[in-house]
């Protein structure tokens, strides 16, 4: 049997894959295929990691914020409020769906390099509790939207430490160049904040900084937290005004095939956490309250996706291909950024892996490439299930209706039961908004 990188992934005795202890192939002869399995105990034990290690590490005020980009539907909102976790949303239509699961919108965190007017709107109509603004045109808009209806805004000004994570250049956003908020080393980072702290209706609570996805060296927070802070410093001194929030972000990096590493997080916080005490020390400064911004390292492992298996393609002498019912409609991150994955059969856990193949998608499409040059069970045909490892991030909140195909449905497990937390789509919903 491989050795499986995560330990909610087993086998049983009749040698099938089972996920959160149950079997994959009976979830999806009962839910259908292409199918998003969610395992809500590995979620909530996820989240208490860095609940746990926040409480034992940081001052009041510092809290965990869930980064719902990487997978975002009503239930995971009411999860995270269960646990005690804030939100960071970056759309609309994150903080609709929020807002209708009945989280407390006082807790949400509103990014975006880009928010309208119709935006800053909403948001204020929702009760978000905090804007993370990115430049002076987008300060001054919140501030005109607060002033219309009498009120201060809460903020943070997201600023570019210049911090090279060493990660995906896709999902690296700390750099001076990103496009991403006001740059420390240019200047602008200091003129926001002075602006910010010159307008009546805006209330500054502090500073953001994001430095990338899918992070595994152990200093790059503690880099960002040293730049952060020294800017802290300065506009203490400088302006007499004191963060009471600094936001570093998130991006601990997950294990997505058996070559990759795997983070101590609880363990990372704390060395992070005694950074700060002795820098803040150091810079005489009272220490704010620092949140983070997990997704991925929440997510990622609670994650699976079953397809039933289709055509399979031998070319002799070049390579074999093996399709599913799915593909970059429902996981497009192999075609967008060449992400690695771990693949089963699930219903051959017993056989040799020995079918080397591509596992490919169903879309006209010849990029619609799951994962490459993996090794499925020897004997892997027509209506077999393959599951594919670690996809609770960035698989559901980006897929899309590409070729005209409906998108899974959702299943939570939880205690050895399973629940629709977002049914599949049919072919009416496709043709819903169409006139």
């Amino acid at each position: 049997m491989p050795d499986f990188i995560c330990d909610n992934i087993s086998v049983n005795a009749a040698g099938r894959l089972c996920f959160a202890g149950q079997d994959t192939t009976a979830l999806a002869a009962r839910y259908g295929t292409p199918l998003y399995l969610m395992d809500e105990d590995r979620l909530r034990h996820n989240m208490r990691i860095y609940t746990q290690a926040f409480q034992r590490c940081f001052g009041p005020g510092s809290r965990v914020l869930y980064a719902s980009k990487a997978n975002a539907f009503r239930q995971i909102y009411r999860i995270a409020g269960e646990e005690g976790l804030g939100v960071d949303v970056v759309s609309p239509g994150e903080i609709h769906s929020a807002h209708s699961a009945g989280f407390d919108m006082a807790l949400a965190y509103f990014h975006s390099n880009n928010k309208t007017d119709a935006d800053i709107r909403y948001a204020m109509d929702c009760g978000v509790g905090c804007f993370v603004v990115d430049g002076e045109e987008e300060l001054r808009a919140i501030d005109a939207a607060a002033a219309a209806r009498g009120t201060r805004q809460k903020l943070l000004l997201r600023l570019t430490p210049g911090i090279d994570p060493h990660t995906y250049a896709a999902v690296d956003t700390g750099r001076v160049d990103s496009k991403f908020g006001s740059a420390i080393e240019t200047g602008q980072a200091e003129a926001i904040t002075a602006l910010a702290l010159s307008l009546e209706h805006i209330d500054l609570a502090g500073f953001h900084c994001h430095v990338g996805s899918m992070v595994f060296d152990e200093d790059v927070f503690q880099r960002a937290a040293a730049v952060m802070l020294e800017f802290v410093a300065m506009v203490q001194k400088k302006y007499g005004f004191l963060a009471r929030e600094l936001d570093l972000g998130g991006g601990y990096g997950v294990p997505y095939t058996a070559a990759d590493g795997s983070v101590d997080i609880g363990a990372r916080i704390g060395e992070v956490a005694e950074y700060i005490h002795q820098t803040c020390a150091r810079l005489s400064i009272a220490e704010p309250a620092i949140l983070m911004e997990p997704g991925r390292s929440i997510v990622a492992d609670a994650g699976m996706t079953l397809y039933t298996v289709g055509a399979v393609k031998r070319i002799p002498g070049y390579k074999t291909y093996v399709s599913v019912d799915g593909g970059m409609s429902d996981n497009p991150r192999y075609a967008l950024y060449g992400a690695k994955y771990t693949c089963y059969t699930a219903g051959r856990m017993a056989e040799p892996a020995a079918l080397r193949c591509d596992l490919v998608g169903r879309c006209c499409e010849s990029g619609d490439v799951i994962q490459p040059d993996v090794c499925l069970a020897e004997g892997t045909c027509r209506g077999d299930i393959a599951a594919v490892c670690t996809t609770g991030a960035y698989n559901y909140s980006m897929a899309s209706n590409y070729n005209r195909i409906p998108r899974p449905p959702i299943v939570m497990l939880r205690g050895g039961e399973s629940y629709v937390a977002v049914r599949r789509e049919s072919l009416a919903d496709l043709v819903m908004l169409d006139e």
